[in-house]
């Protein structure tokens, strides 16, 4: 038995952080190794818990910190299914970013010193692991404090520093862009934080496992609009969108994929803290929510459709996809919500493949101009392959984890509709609709960077694949989606071990 594995998962990342930061003129450029290694550890622990939640296992451990506010961590079927995908996630994204860094350095402050550098080189990876931190903190907390915490200092503070210090534009429009993403992080939380304050005016009490007593409360509704109004922000849903296409398009690459899942987590957030304790009281907000969801599918297609910068189209895809999982929980059945949790994690990992892909056109190229890019299929078929994955993941095709998502959440959708609101069933209609504007504008664009003629300036010999540590991780997320499309079956029970007892 491995004591503390909870904390374990959560803080070693912190140590990781701290080690490297005391140590950086030593350790040097093993610092993305360390980050790589530290994450490897906790992936494994969190494989481990897995099997024991399987089991029936439910995990507890006690942390407090004062009466009110505690640090205890539970793992169930849910939070460990999303832990665990999170984590990945943030593997493949650190040896990723061991050459893409260094790229990243040279790009924006040109030749410099060694020292100076590895003070930049250090600094990043410094920040990085801080979010592995932040998102399982997110995952296992049972406080709705510490969840606060954990969600809002541990992720907004590395994406506003690393976004300042090695996104793309210039210095004035980086340290813009870090200061939206500030601003729309910080609004969002403002109203999580107002929700949950006032939830404790109600039942004096900061636990999740405490909500359940606000039923029946008149004031509920307002408590779970607060939050919701919060949780929308981070998503990105319409019309509290437009902080996406500016902070998701100019992080840099490497980061763009755990914006994603920074954005996304407030998914299982809004099934953590209102869905499942507040079942009853949350009906109301179904039908809204999934209106919301497809206006948000519909206009964030059009508007990735228009784009002709390879990030902007990757950041503006990202608010239309996020909308499918949103829509999966305001269908509000079992198989509804289930299908919108898998979905979730199915669209981080094709997020993390599709940015990622787009940080190496860059990286190679030079360019962000998809118009500028062609036939590079030749040049560049391990990059071509991993687009091709992203897209079918995206896309929902077989034999991808997207299909599975989708699948599910739509059957729970139509459910709801025929057994409950016949103007759903038209609602679940025109969202699976919607899904042909997502396999038009990944594959459009695929076959317009990777096929047809060369074009002249990329046919010199310094295009080509990028260092198998930027593609294996990422050949490595496709299996992982591509498996879950196979075999979804070890997910899917975890996670209805605890949306199944709804």
């Amino acid at each position: 038995m491995i004591p503390h594995i909870l904390l374990q998962i959560v803080v070693v990342p912190a140590i990781a952080s701290a080690i490297i930061f005391l140590t950086r003129p030593k350790i040097g450029e093993k610092a993305g190794l360390i980050a790589g290694i530290t994450l490897i550890y906790t992936t494994a622990l969190l494989c481990i818990v897995g099997i024991r939640v399987s089991q029936g296992e439910i995990i507890y451990e006690e942390y407090p910190v004062g009466a009110l506010v505690n640090f205890n961590f539970l793992a169930d079927g849910l939070s460990l299914s999303v832990a665990l995908i999170i984590n990945l996630i943030c593997v493949a994204l650190a040896f990723y970013s061991i050459h893409y860094v260094d790229h990243r350095i040279e790009a924006i402050y040109g030749e410099v010193d060694k020292r100076t550098w590895l003070m930049y080189y250090t600094r990043f990876f410094f920040l990085f692991t801080l979010f592995s931190t932040g998102f399982m903190g997110v995952s296992f907390a049972t406080n709705l404090i510490a969840m606060y915490f954990f969600m809002e200092i541990l992720t907004i503070i590395p994406l506003y520093f690393i976004m300042a210090q090695f996104g793309y534009s210039d210095f004035i429009e980086r340290y813009r862009v870090a200061l939206m993403c500030l601003f729309w992080g910080v609004a969002g939380a403002t109203f999580f934080l107002i929700g949950i304050l006032w939830a404790y005016t109600q039942i004096g009490s900061f636990e999740i496992s405490e909500l359940h007593n606000l039923a029946g409360n008149p004031l509920t509704f307002w408590i779970a609009l607060i939050i919701l109004i919060g949780m929308a922000t981070k998503l990105a849903i319409v019309p509290l969108h437009a902080w996406m296409p500016w902070v998701h398009a100019e992080h840099p690459t490497c980061i763009a994929g755990l914006l994603a899942v920074y954005a996304n987590i407030a998914v299982y957030v809004i099934v953590r803290v209102l869905v499942l304790p507040l079942h009853d009281e949350f009906k109301v907000f179904c039908i809204p929510i999934m209106v919301m969801a497809l206006i948000t599918m519909v206009y964030g297609a059009l508007l990735t459709l228009a784009q002709t910068d390879v990030k902007r189209f990757c950041a503006c895809s990202t608010i239309s996809q996020i909308s499918y999982s949103v829509f999966g929980i305001g269908a509000f059945t079992i198989l509804g919500i289930e299908g919108g949790i898998f979905y979730f994690l199915s669209h981080i990992l094709g997020k993390a493949i599709l940015f990622s892909t787009a940080g190496i056109l860059v990286y190679v190229t030079g360019t962000r101009d998809m118009r500028k890019m062609g036939g590079l299929w030749s040049k560049m078929p391990i990059t071509a392959t991993l687009w091709i994955s992203a897209a079918v993941i995206l896309s929902a095709l077989p034999p991808t984890s997207g299909f599975v998502g989708k699948w599910i959440f739509f059957v729970g959708a139509f459910q709801f509709g025929l057994y409950g609101n016949p103007i759903v069933v038209l609602i679940a209609i025109l969202a699976l609709l919607s899904t042909i504007l997502t396999l038009v504008y990944t594959f459009l664009r695929g076959l317009q960077i990777f096929f047809g003629p060369l074009k002249p300036e990329l046919s010199n010999d310094k295009i080509s694949d990028p260092p198998l540590t930027m593609t294996v991780p990422l050949l490595i997320l496709a299996v992982v989606s591509i498996i879950l499309g196979v075999y979804p079956q070890p997910l899917l029970d975890l996670i209805h071990s605890v949306i199944g007892l709804l």
